[in-house]
């Protein structure tokens, strides 16, 4: 024990002097250089540069050399202090002065060492105000970027308030909804919308492209679907407007592609319509069989007019509902394989047993596997509806 305490207090010092004897070192180089990189290295290249240049000169007697001193000054004036720079001039020019042992006459050497000085200082000068233009530069850019950061976080999170926050309590559905973006900003889009005690509506979206583009288009659907649910609930009045309103907001290019659907727990029924949307599936619980349902109308915002169509299901006790976006089907593995529509099947088929939020999280937790080091390329939203049925019958006996 007391050769251990005995480590301690001698390593501590040591410890002191070596981080004292750091910043001693990080005090003569420019704050950029200190902050990255070994600090000897700058001190190390200058100072051997200027012994090179002392010993050449001491040895050539013929000629004068001071003006060499400019190499190893301008490299100084990169990465050495303001105040460091013009003092290794100085300290050069006396370094010439004294270990030169040229013969010459005191107003030649004095000539020669004035006009060093000069030029020298005229060089320090140029490099040191071209660097400090050069980190001014990077300042603003690191400024501009650090905003940028900011600003898409803040983004995001106004995001996040167009998504559901609680779980909607309509009786005989379980209901469930997830959105992981790919790169913060997201061009997904989920929710569902109570119309009263035994019916709701559930959207899910996809734009098309990614980045900001997609991230602000789907913002714009977000706000048009939830000002809708102030409305009319009538499903091809709404898409239409959705279009009208897509369509005058964005170019050809840009379009989303969107499933609306209303479950009616009382009736058992499902009415939905398609856009251009992948196709959930139906699983039905009896059969054990999955049912599509595609798209039959274009995406909105493609075209001016459209006319849609309303498709309509039977609902049973223990059925599923999973709605998706394209980000988990097209998940690639390291081969480039595609999840595919099979795989998604049966896992929804293994889950037959799970709850909403289970079946939900079973999903992704495949998907993601599967996708293993190359994780999503996309942004990944699903969403989970599950009958139970037989509980609202038990609660109207």
């Amino acid at each position: 024990m007391n050769l251990l305490q005995f480590a301690v207090r001698e390593s501590a010092p040591l410890k002191f002097t070596h981080i004292r004897d750091r910043l001693r070192l990080v005090s003569l180089l420019r704050r950029e250089v200190a902050s990255g990189g070994p600090v000897w290295l700058p001190l190390v290249l200058v100072g051997g540069a200027i012994v090179a240049v002392a010993y050449a000169d001491h040895r050539v007697v013929s000629i004068s050399l001071v003006y060499l001193y400019i190499l190893p000054l301008s490299v100084g004036a990169i990465f050495l202090r303001k105040e460091v720079s013009y003092g290794l001039i100085a300290a050069s020019i006396l370094i010439h002065f004294f270990d030169s042992p040229r013969q010459v006459t005191w107003g030649l050497r004095i000539f020669h060492n004035l006009s060093a000085l000069l030029c020298f200082g005229f060089t320090v000068h140029i490099i040191q105000s071209y660097v400090a233009q050069r980190e001014i530069l990077a300042q603003k850019i690191q400024k501009q970027r650090d905003d940028l950061v900011n600003d898409m976080k803040l983004a995001e999170q106004v995001q996040q308030l167009f998504l559901p926050i609680a779980k909607p309590a309509i009786a005989g559905l379980e209901i469930a909804g997830m959105m992981r973006p790919a790169r913060g900003l997201s061009g997904d889009y989920y929710d569902y919308i109570p119309i009263d005690s035994h019916r709701i509506q559930v959207v899910i979206a996809d734009v098309s492209g990614k980045g900001v583009p997609a991230a602000l288009l789907m913002s714009a659907t977000a706000a048009a679907v939830q000002l809708e649910a102030t409305r009319d609930r009538n499903m091809i009045e709404i898409v239409g407007r959705l279009n009208t309103g897509i369509y005058s907001v964005s170019d050809a290019e840009r379009y989303v592609t969107l499933l609306l659907a209303e479950i009616d727990a009382r009736e058992q029924k499902m009415r939905f319509i398609n856009c251009g949307h992948n196709p959930a599936l139906l699983f039905r619980r009896k059969t054990e069989t999955i049912t599509l349902m595609n798209s039959t109308c274009p995406p909105i915002g493609m075209f001016k007019t459209e006319s849609y169509e309303l498709d309509s299901a039977d609902l049973d006790d223990g059925d599923f509902l999973v709605f998706y976006t394209d980000g988990v089907t097209e998940a690639e593995d390291t081969s480039g394989e595609e999840f595919g529509m099979e795989r998604l099947s049966a896992v929804v088929r293994n889950g037959s047993l799970l709850t909403a939020e289970q079946l939900l999280a079973d999903i992704f937790r495949c998907a993601e596997r599967f996708a293993g080091k190359n994780g999503f390329n996309d942004d990944v939203t699903v969403l989970v509806a599950k009958c139970k049925f037989e509980s609202l019958s038990d609660a109207r006996l």
